[in-house]
């Protein structure tokens, strides 16, 4: 049945999709067949094709097989964006083992709980996250721990001198190793043949438990197959039929932990057999300087990557214009900030909109046809979505209506990993429930208006975060902003406003207020305004609101 939205598809991207019966490693093992000496990863100098990543894989895979790593084997992943992460990632996936992508700035409390509850058995990680990790593994599962240090891909002499400026920093790279609990990631390929394996891995297997709040804040692991998985990378591609099969490069900056990055980025630049261009970091000096020498034609980011870029104070010195497509998501992108980006590339910011439960898009905006500024665009295909009733979870909402996103599609998740309840509370009959309001125009397009946890009540009237923010945003001194209700008195509830101001700009309180007046009803004007020099955020620019509302104080506001 066709959809109000598909109207508004570009003239190249189909209804639906047919997914075929293969998994994302699959795709590695054909493109290494067919296109052996294109560019896979480009790692600080590094370069490895396609046939080179393709026999690390190999390696892995039969290093990993001879220490019991078999189908539903569970494997921890904690590493930066590297060529070892590709590596690991894709030799735990051929092998039909289940992947745990876990962030290396993890704490103890943070990894035990991962960790134990995902009942991983083997771990990948840094040389010099070792102490963490030492204290953590009597605590878990974990029976086989590989690590890998950064210079094992670096080329020379970068390879040499990295040793001593990790003496410089007091990094710790003396891992005890033994062989048998603690395993050398270099010796383990060393010693291994890239002897063929059949790929254990089948579409309906769990690939990956990604870890996330979900709708109610409590880490779990969202269970996506390797059906999800690919069946996104397809939607993507289908979204941007313009990709260059083979000749793009993308900026893998965004880390391959995050859901995001690993689609969009990672699985993505794979599946087009093209480069992935790593960035083990996000540092603006080293990122803007990146891009002028590798020349990237895809961008994957989030909004707070570009906000840094364009208040980078050399941005005008320095060319970007390689930049053909960004994708991002994971944030809201502020409007002004969409139109300033592209300005200065000359690139196409698709904005989209997905979660950890979809694998992670649902959503983006034509890369072509029309944009609508603030909407997070239209279903991407084989994909439907319904506004209903945030109380009922059943009720259409009339067109405009705020009411709860709901999705289905072939990268919707399975499920949360041993977590039946919560299951069947965010998927009912095939319809994931994101736990985002947001109103359906009558074109079909999505504006996502706020988490229904962030949704501020005061005075009766309902007050929503982004349209604050975005006022925030218009204001010339303003480098980023959040909003956050707080207790009062009279009102239940009262807007209160973090800000952050550009470099070499000051704002005080008044100047705030008396913009928000000038452009806000006056029950959506903050109450209080707080000048701070960051606000926190996750690893990908997602404001932590749950961070501002404890440092909030808790007693009503008169």
């Amino acid at each position: 049945m066709e959809r109000i939205w598909q109207k508004s598809y570009d003239p190249k991207v189909p209804f639906s999709i047919e997914f075929p019966e293969i998994c994302m490693p699959q795709v590695l093992e054909r493109n290494a067949k067919d296109f052996p000496d294109n560019l896979a990863v480009e790692f600080l100098g590094t370069e490895l094709t396609y046939r080179q990543l393709w026999d690390g894989v190999l390696r892995l895979a039969n290093g990993l097989k001879g220490i019991g790593v078999a189908r539903g084997t569970k494997i921890a992943i904690m590493l930066p964006n590297s060529p070892q992460c590709v590596i690991a990632y894709y030799a735990a996936l051929w092998l039909g083992a289940t992947v745990i992508m876990t962030n290396p700035l993890y704490v103890e409390r943070e990894l035990i709980h991962q960790w134990t509850d995902s009942e991983a058995e083997v771990l990948f990680s840094l040389d010099h996250l070792y102490p963490k990790v030492k204290e953590v593994l009597p605590k878990t599962a974990i029976r086989a721990s590989i690590f890998t240090s950064i210079k094992d891909f670096l080329p020379f002499p970068l390879s040499c001198l990295y040793p001593v400026k990790a003496r410089f920093q007091k990094l710790f790279l003396a891992v005890p190793y033994d062989g048998i609990r603690l395993l050398s990631f270099k010796k383990m390929i060393a010693d291994s043949r890239p002897d063929s394996i059949d790929c254990a891995a089948r579409p309906e297997d769990l690939a990956l438990l990604q870890y996330t709040g979900g709708t109610t804040g409590t880490p779990k692991g969202a269970m996506l197959t390797h059906r999800n998985i690919l069946s996104n990378v397809m939607q993507l591609l289908s979204w941007l039929p313009d990709l260059g099969r083979g000749a793009e490069r993308f900026l893998a900056v965004l880390p391959f932990f995050h859901v995001l990055g690993m689609t969009v980025a990672l699985n993505l630049s794979i599946y087009t057999h093209s480069a992935v261009i790593i960035a083990p970091r996000f540092n603006p000096d080293d990122l803007i300087k990146m891009i002028k020498k590798k020349k990237p034609t895809v961008f994957p980011g989030v909004p707070a990557i570009y906000i840094a870029l364009l208040a980078h104070p050399k941005v005008d010195s320095f060319d970007l214009t390689s930049i053909r497509v960004c994708v991002t998501g994971a944030a809201p992108m502020p409007v002004d900030l969409l139109r300033k980006f592209e300005s200065k590339t000359g690139s196409r910011i698709v904005e989209g909109y997905g979660l950890s439960e979809a694998s992670p898009v649902t959503h983006a905006n034509p890369i072509e046809g029309t944009r609508k500024p603030g909407s997070v665009g239209i279903a991407l295909p084989s994909t439907d979505c319904r506004i209903v009733d945030p109380q009922t979870g059943a009720t259409d909402m009339p067109t405009g209506e705020v009411g709860e996103l709901i999705v289905r599609g072939p990268q919707v998740m399975a499920g949360y990993w041993k977590r039946e309840r919560e299951t069947a509370e965010a998927i009912r009959d095939g319809w994931l429930y994101t736990g985002d309001l947001a109103t359906m125009d009558s074109e079909g397009y999505v504006f996502i208006v706020d988490r229904k946890k962030d949704l501020v009540i005061s005075g009766g009237y309902n007050v929503y975060p982004r349209e604050i923010e975005e006022v925030l945003y218009e204001h010339p001194k303003v480098l980023d902003a959040a909003a956050i209700g707080v207790p009062h008195a009279q009102k239940g509830e009262a807007v209160k406003v973090y800000v952050v101001a550009k470099q070499g700009q000051s704002l005080d309180r008044d100047e705030i207020l008396a913009w928000c007046k000038e452009k806000l009803a006056a029950y959506k004007v903050p109450k209080e305004v707080e000048i701070t020099e960051a606000l926190p955020k996750t690893i990908v620019g997602k404001v932590l609101r749950r961070e501002l509302r404890s440092g909030a104080a808790s007693k009503p506001r008169e």
